[in-house]
């Protein structure tokens, strides 16, 4: 069949002996060689007190970087609605809108301080394994433990008034979509209309990693779904399962569009982007731990480090779903992800050490995907 979209997520991420402005510098360069690359979409991701991530607000970065591009889509994958209101989220999407209309992707996560329940437990047919065409299937991995580690409970601190609640998440995705369209109304009757924001030509989009809320509130809202084999590979099925299941007919689509995302690196042979991802588990084990990202190491650093079998166990799942090689080798796999989640688009993340090197890996990717 001929090859569906590709898009591009992008945490931002800084290099060791890099600074944050290096690395917003670089992610605006590789957005617009995306665009020349020929991929669909390009996403920021939105996560707090990571040393080693530069993406803390995905509007105010996507707005530059809709400025220094002309036709690809530019998006939140995704904005966190535990930290704000439906509201400031209408208007700041709003905003970007205005001054570029009909490219933004509004993506709206659940995360933020909202309890979201366990994601432990085994992988569906008890400790994971293989889907169908073969795509590993790894068992879950456990997130409890971040939820309740000091770094965490700070950044909920620190990011949320005092006594502060979130709002239920289908109620504040609800309000958003009223206030996308004009015709929200209070539980009193009092009508908001949000200027800028109001009738913007955002393409809605719900960001989800299990068959649980996420998918259910993008399901019966009939909205486009990304389920994130990068973060939880283990329940990448259920939750793309989970959202065809929960599917109404909305106004904006009448079947179910789902996109799947990955982490990839590519090279002109294996051997090479093998050495590229080396400093991934790290980098991995630092966001497991509880301590948030550190700066992406070099392969020299990432071979410094005394791995113990904790260590392993704890990255194991990202590591053996990463795709890394050639560009024949990563497509393939890639296809094999499209057909065991039957997904409509694919969403990339590639981080090395060298932008260069990172830039090559899109590159090489897009000119064997567009053979295909």
């Amino acid at each position: 069949m001929p090859a569906i979209p590709l898009g591009v997520l992008d945490l931002v991420p800084i290099s060791s002996g890099s600074t944050a402005a290096e690395a917003l510098r670089n992610s605006i360069d590789l957005a617009r060689q995306a665009e020349r690359f020929g991929y669909a979409r390009y996403w920021f991701a939105e996560h707090h007190l990571n040393p080693g991530v530069a993406g803390a607000s995905p509007a105010v970065v996507l707005a530059l970087t809709a400025s220094a591009t002309s036709t690809i889509r530019i998006g939140s994958g995704a904005v966190l609605l535990g930290h704000r209101t439906a509201l400031s989220t209408v208007e700041e999407f709003g905003l970007i809108d205005a001054l570029h209309p009909g490219r933004i992707d509004l993506g709206l996560g659940r995360s933020g301080g909202r309890p979201s329940g366990p994601a432990g437990g085994d992988a569906p047919g008890g400790v994971g394994g293989r889907a169908p065409n073969g795509l590993t299937i790894p068992p879950r991995f456990s997130f409890e433990h971040l939820v309740d580690s000091p770094r965490f409970r700070l950044q909920h601190q620190l990011l949320h008034q005092p006594g502060a609640r979130p709002q239920e998440y289908g109620e504040q995705v609800d309000d958003i979509l009223a206030l996308l369209r004009g015709d929200y109304r209070s539980a009193d009757g009092i009508e908001a209309h949000a200027v800028p924001g109001e009738g913007a030509e955002v393409e809605v989009w719900i960001l989800g990693s299990s068959g649980g809320a996420s998918a259910e509130v993008a399901g019966r809202n009939g909205l486009r779904f990304a389920a994130n084999y990068h973060v939880s590979p283990a329940t990448v099925l259920e939750a793309a399962e989970g959202y065809r299941a929960a599917f109404k007919p909305s106004a904006e689509l009448d079947r179910p569009y789902v996109s799947v995302s990955t982490d990839v690196v590519v090279a002109e042979d294996d051997e090479t982007a093998r050495e590229l991802a080396t400093g991934y588990g790290l980098w991995v084990r630092s966001i497991r731990t509880g301590e948030g990202a550190i700066a992406f190491p070099t392969p020299d650093e990432a071979l410094d480090h005394d791995w113990t079998e904790a260590d392993l166990t704890l990255v194991a799942d990202r590591v053996d779903t990463q795709f890394v090689g050639s560009p024949a080798r990563v497509a393939d796999q890639l296809e094999q992800l499209r057909e065991a989640t039957g997904a409509d688009e694919l969403l990339v993340t590639t981080i090395t050490h060298d932008h260069a090197d990172r830039v090559r890996s899109y590159r090489l990717l897009a000119e064997e995907w567009n053979r295909r």
